[in-house]
């Protein structure tokens, strides 16, 4: 199979994952290709998620690495068939890849938590308000971008629905809920919907209120998404150039933490959703 000229991050993450492995167990590039019948170069493509690698192959890397997290080398095993078969590839070549990896990534997500200061967490926005994000951005987007974004934004929500989705975990703070983007009628039907997705069983929605204080990272953005063993979780976080995604071990750590900390700050599903209609009766 020729060299992907732009891996994805799963991808990028499957080579580190097999180099890391590789490190580990101190073996060398060169033994590595001679261990699996290629040259060093190949190696170093697979590594960084250029060039594919068959399961046969990574079973037998991880056995002669000592590797013996049988769950873990299976979920190896798992993501290397997974090229190009997302609905996502679909806008390819119209859209960033940062935004393709976004929807990977909580494709194959067990689950999901997501803290939002300012926004509502983007698969819980209405197309309303989603269209009015869509329209504050400078430069300003062509309205057929637009209109791009929000087609894509609609299908990445399907996550939550249909059979055997993912438990999301949104925490929201109360600057969020209080922005009127789009005006009261947009924001009072932004929040509604937060209440009817909140009844979700898979969902569980937890506001933190000016009152609870201080919290640590404040004002950014960040969604964890776990994988099928803990060794595969992602961290995406925002920034002004786009998603940035993290998966060292200091920064996963880093950021359950985060995440603990805001969940123990905020009120309960129940007294969350009585504090969102609070809001609305203001509006």
């Amino acid at each position: 199979m020729p060299p992907r000229t732009t891996p994805s991050e799963r991808q990028k993450r499957l080579g580190s994952e097999l180099r890391k492995m590789r490190v580990a167990a101190g073996m060398s590039t060169e033994r590595a290709a001679g261990l699996l019948g290629l040259d060093r170069a190949k190696i170093s493509n697979i590594e960084t998620g250029i060039r594919t690698i068959s399961a046969e192959r990574l079973r037998t890397l991880a056995c002669n690495c000592d590797c013996s997290d049988t769950a873990y080398i299976d979920a190896l095993v798992d993501m290397t068939g997974t090229n190009g078969r997302g609905w996502w590839e679909r806008y390819r070549g119209s859209l960033s890849q940062g935004l393709l990896d976004i929807a990977e990534l909580e494709s194959y997500a067990v689950c999901m938590r997501t803290a939002h200061t300012a926004h509502i967490p983007g698969l819980l926005q209405t197309s309303d308000h989603a269209l009015e994000l869509f329209r504050a951005v400078l430069p300003p987007l062509p309205e057929h971008e637009t209109a791009l974004r929000l087609a894509y934004r609609v299908e990445r929500q399907k996550v939550l629905e249909g059979e055997g989705p993912p438990e999301y975990i949104a925490i929201v703070h109360e600057a969020a809920l209080r922005m009127q983007f789009g005006g009261r009628t947009v924001a009072r039907e932004q929040l509604r919907h937060l209440l009817a997705a909140s009844q979700r069983p898979n969902l569980r929605l937890l506001v933190i209120p000016f009152a609870a204080g201080t919290f640590p990272g404040a004002g950014q953005t960040v969604n964890y998404l776990e994988g099928p063993v803990p060794q595969l979780d992602t961290v995406q976080v925002d920034s002004s150039h786009g998603p940035e995604f993290l998966g060292g071990d200091a920064q996963l750590s880093k950021y359950r933490a985060h995440l603990d900390w805001m969940e123990r700050i905020a009120l309960p599903p129940g007294a969350s959703r009585d504090f969102i209609r609070d809001i609305i009766s203001d509006l």
